[in-house]
């Protein structure tokens, strides 16, 4: 099961109110803008600044 499109079209960043998309292995949400990556475990985004992973040293939530 991955995120629904209606759920992803209504999240935000939770630092900059942001757009965010969707990685690939749907693994995880991505903030282009503050290049950070906010972990999805078990189908639920954790949406917590402190727990969003630098891009760079992204190497998914499974």
């Amino acid at each position: 099961m991955t995120l629904k499109k209606e759920l992803l079209d209504i999240l935000a960043c939770p630092k900059c109110k942001g757009e965010l998309t969707l990685k690939p292995a749907g693994d995880g949400l991505a903030c282009p803008e503050c290049k950070v990556v906010y972990p999805v475990k078990d189908d639920i985004p954790i949406m917590l600044v402190d727990q969003a992973v630098p891009e760079t040293d992204w190497t998914g939530s499974k």
